[in-house]
């Protein structure tokens, strides 16, 4: 079992509000360290809105989000990504114009570690291959399952402790769906503690430790992957169901 005294991360009664609209309705979640959690529901569930609060690009209207044991509700969205926190967005967001590796070097500019932005580029590379390839590359012109793989480095290049991962598998080709998984279960293997978004709900929960199922800003569901792959429920929060 998860214990939420443990946690790396965690949300407590989070409200999220926008004019009138309540997109968040006071949810509560942790994270532990190595953790894989995924955040499941319809679209409009909240899963996005949830992410950009973590990382301080929406505010919450009341709640706390705390990590590494330290309130950072309040904080600026480039103070958190230097607290070690890295969110690869829905959309990718890339920056088109620029080459696979000037990308590679905007993810890592809160650090000055010359000699570890070396050996992660390096790893990344040996993650995706298909970045060196097209190093010199404009992101731009890059197949939707390639600029994945470069918004999915390029945040990994923070050198983060909690990798929020938003709809990895959105506009991706099947085949390279598998990939971008593949190398998910990779990184999982080494450690990395991650908060993932995905429509996605098998590959979502065979790749999560555990999972929580969103309905309409609020927390329905919680439990283990194992657990949520056979519960009926889960299937009626994502399409939107009572």
């Amino acid at each position: 079992m998860s214990d939420p005294s443990k946690a790396l991360f965690s949300v407590q009664n989070l409200e999220v509000r926008f004019g009138a609209v309540r997109a968040l309705k006071g949810i509560s979640l942790h994270v532990n360290k190595g953790e894989v959690v995924a955040l499941l529901g319809a679209n409009g569930a909240g899963k996005s809105t949830t992410l950009r609060s973590i990382s301080g690009l929406s505010r919450p209207s009341s709640g706390d989000i705390f990590f590494a044991g330290q309130s950072i509700s309040r904080v600026s969205s480039s103070q958190i990504v230097r607290l070690g926190i890295a969110h690869s967005p829905e959309g990718r967001r890339l920056f088109g114009s620029l080459t696979v590796a000037e990308n590679l070097r905007l993810g890592s500019c809160t650090r000055t570690d010359k000699a570890g932005i070396i050996a992660d580029t390096e790893r990344m590379f040996a993650l995706f291959p298909i970045l060196r390839e097209r190093h010199f590359q404009l992101a731009g012109t890059l197949s939707g399952g390639e600029q994945q793989q470069l918004a999915l480095a390029r945040a990994l290049m923070a050198a983060p402790k909690l990798l929020l991962l938003d709809e990895p598998s959105l506009g991706v080709a099947p085949l390279l769906i598998k990939y971008i998984f593949a190398a998910l279960t990779e990184l999982k293997r080494q450690g990395m503690t991650m908060l993932l978004v995905e429509q996605n709900i098998k590959l979502a929960l065979q790749l999560a430790d555990r999972a929580y199922v969103l309905r309409t800003g609020a927390v329905a569901l919680s439990g283990s992957s194992e657990e949520l792959l056979s519960d009926d429920r889960v299937a009626q929060a994502y399409l939107g169901a009572a």
